[in-house]
């Protein structure tokens, strides 16, 4: 008689892997409470002995590994004593995301789901989650405290009922929704500036709204403000201010002439760039009757006319500076005030601040005043012209740009002679049509005629720094705004060592501060025109410490100078309208401000200047793609300029421009990336690639919404 088959429960064990990952959910989820086995058991629906046995060894391991301790017999707890940090958030589009502590110590990474929707700068808590041997620190915010930014640039995709902004940076993993509601008018393919508004918990997409049509996507006004507005750079000036700037009077009474050192008959001029229009500074000379020289630096008296806390500071306080982008200027004044009443055109009289030198021929100061004067200019050079002077010896007031010309090589002289570095790298510079579009790349370069105006900017920027900050050692010096520049970072400078080696260079990473700074000039001397001076001037120049703005003063170490300001650009930057009032107060027997307060313009004169860096490098790698758009195809030589896990960065020889080579192009072998070396090495055929190896490219894709140029390599 057979037997009955007695049906049998499903008792399928679960896995050690997949148990090992619900165990750690489990404490992930549950961090403040103590559990035994048991209540774990349950929660996860464990009820045969295997697996409970199973059990116990993960949770001994777990222990051992420190994700999980012991609080009690027998009981276990999350381990999160002291792993609350806080730090800053930085998004990235493909969900790594990762978490930069404030102690700069490592990355942690934090996946999208833990992100509580931080965006990219945002400054934030986080919580660690327990780390097993093997895996990367990982953690989950838990606080968002400061918002980065708020407002992102794209161009609209309009629907019946809503829209989304396509961002041009790909800093968020989802476009923008945008209600109809919300849309300011705005059609498809417009470029907008959006804020986000709200970004619901369980939301994949944040909501925004349009703050302002920025033009048609590809026009190039509107691909300029949106690079503005990329980097929260204003695009346009608020009309408030233009009118309080119109009611300013031109008129300079004799009361106010009276008051100044009159210049107006002493031979004064200007040099500057073509294209400018704000001429801040103009140099005078003339022959003394002890046979020295008396030379002028005269600098626009821009706080003559710009009260402290007038709406009109206020606005150029908050910008900081003007931004120079590819084809236009944004003022941190008014033009009433940058390219009228301020600049120094010829032929008008002008208000100056003024560092005056009585100098014999060897260049050396034999006194200096710093005064305010009024000036009239005779004469308008451009860089060209001057130049062209220097060079043929003809020319109108030839004796007196000559003159100049000598004194400032004997300044410059001595200059690198006490040990500053000459970091005279080629700027990329743009033809531009009437539309805006690039026709042709020429390289900017320092000629004597700009090292002569340079030259006497750094000596009145110096002697204007000491006047203040250089007292008997028995006094205290007053708060004022210090141009600084630390010594390099050793680490770097070990880098920038061993990376030149490749090319059989070589420079002193120890040794006086002389001693360095020599080195780095023999090495920059030695790969003038040379194939990879480009790429070797950038990464020497990334070793250095940023210049900054501080009342701390530590000196300027690339300029060689104990004490530096900036003195020579007020309608440029509002640190020399700081300087200027500092100065005047000074002067007047007035007491030191206060240090905190001043250290936070500082600060944020310094971000400022870093953004608007930032945005005219972004104009001209717009501009560079824009360039490249029509030469697809083509081939080139180029320098690598870059080498990473993704693939060869390269930068054409002709014009500069560079692109990326993505590592799919490379599809004659696996290569891989090895960074101590700066090499990628094929697996198969051991072939390599290396920085500032010339090749062969041609050109493939030109893609101006991401401002990449994508080559691909011609064996």
């Amino acid at each position: 008689m057979s037997k009955k088959k007695i049906p049998q429960k499903n008792t399928k064990r679960k896995k050690k892997t997949e148990l090992v990952t619900a165990v750690i959910n489990f404490f992930n989820n549950n961090i403040d409470k103590s559990y035994n086995y048991k209540q774990i058991a349950a929660d996860l629906g464990i009820k045969t002995q295997p697996e409970k046995l199973l059990l116990m060894s993960i949770l001994d391991d777990l222990a051992t590994d420190a994700f999980i301790i012991v609080t009690d017999r027998g009981k276990f707890k999350s381990n999160t004593r002291g792993l609350f940090l806080e730090g800053h958030f930085e998004r990235r589009s493909n969900g790594k995301n990762f978490f930069v502590p404030e102690d700069e110590g490592e990355n942690i990474f934090v996946a999208e789901r833990n992100s509580k929707h931080a965006m990219n700068g945002d400054k934030v808590r986080i919580q660690m989650l327990a780390r097993r041997k093997g895996r990367d620190p990982e953690g989950e915010v838990i606080e968002i405290l400061e918002r980065k930014q708020t407002r992102f640039v794209g161009t609209l995709s309009v629907q019946k009922h809503f829209a989304f902004l396509e961002m041009d940076s790909k800093i968020l993993a989802n476009d923008i929704f945008i209600p109809s509601d919300k849309l300011k008018d705005g059609k498809s393919g417009d470029k907008a500036l959006v804020e986000i508004i709200e970004w619901p918990e369980k939301a994949k997409n944040p909501i925004g709204e349009v703050v302002d049509i920025l033009g048609v996507s590809g026009t190039n006004d509107a691909e300029m403000h949106a690079i503005l507005a990329e980097f929260g750079l204003p695009y346009k000036y608020p009309e408030k201010v233009e009118e309080e700037a119109n009611k300013i009077s031109d008129v300079i009474t004799e009361e106010e002439i009276a008051k100044r050192e009159d210049f107006r008959q002493i031979t004064t001029f200007t040099i500057d760039p073509r294209d400018a229009k704000d001429f801040d500074d103009a140099l005078s000379i003339r022959k003394l009757e002890n046979g020295n020289w008396e030379v002028g630096v005269h600098i626009a008296d821009v706080t003559h006319y710009v009260e402290e806390g007038s709406i009109i500071d206020k606005e150029g306080e908050e910008r900081a500076t003007s931004v120079y982008l590819v084809d236009r200027t944004i003022p941190m004044l008014p033009e009433r005030l940058s390219n009228g009443l301020c600049s120094l055109r010829p032929n008008e009289e002008k208000l100056c601040y003024s560092a005056i030198f009585e100098m014999n021929d060897e260049a050396k100061v034999k006194k200096s005043r710093i005064v305010r004067t009024v000036i009239n200019s005779d004469r308008r050079f451009t860089y060209e012209e001057a130049q062209d002077i220097i060079e043929t010896g003809e020319g109108d007031f030839k004796e007196e740009v000559l003159t100049l010309d000598k004194l400032a090589k004997k300044l410059r002289a001595k200059r690198f002679e006490d040990g500053a570095i000459a970091f005279d790298r080629q700027e990329v510079r743009f033809e531009i049509d009437e539309k805006g579009k690039p026709v042709s790349v020429y390289f900017k370069e320092q000629k004597d005629s700009n090292k002569l105006i340079e030259e006497f900017m750094l000596l009145a920027n110096r002697t204007v720094a000491e006047f203040v900050g250089r007292v008997p050692k028995s006094k205290k010096a007053k708060t004022f705004v210090y141009r600084v520049h630390d010594l390099p970072n050793p680490d770097k400078m070990q880098n920038l060592s061993e990376f030149i080696r490749r090319f059989g260079y070589k420079i002193k990473t120890g040794g006086s501060n002389t001693t360095v700074s020599k080195s780095i000039n023999k090495l920059l001397d030695d790969v003038q025109n040379k194939p990879e001076e480009n790429l070797i001037s950038t990464i020497a120049i990334r070793a250095m410490a940023k210049a900054v703005y501080t009342t701390s003063n530590i000196g300027h170490y690339g300029l060689a100078f104990d004490y530096y300001t900036h003195f020579t650009s007020p309608i440029r930057r509002y640190p020399d309208m700081m300087v200027h009032r500092l100065l005047t107060k000074y002067i007047d027997g007035g007491r030191s401000v206060n240090k905190e307060h001043c250290e936070q313009e500082c600060k944020h004169c310094s971000d400022m200047e870093q953004l608007a860096s930032n945005a005219e490098r972004a104009s001209i790698k717009y501009k560079q793609v824009e360039f490249m758009s029509d030469k697809i195809g083509r081939e080139f030589k180029a320098i690598i300029s870059g080498l990473t896990e993704w693939g060869i960065y390269a930068e054409i020889e002709e014009n500069k421009c560079g692109g990326l080579i993505p590592m799919r192009e490379l599809d004659d072998d696996f290569y891989e990336f090895d960074e101590k070396n700066y090499r990628l090495k094929g697996r198969r055929t051991r072939r390599e690639f290396r920085l500032g190896e010339e090749i062969q490219i041609k050109v493939v894709r030109a893609n101006l919404e991401r401002k990449q140029l994508d080559f691909t390599l011609v064996d």
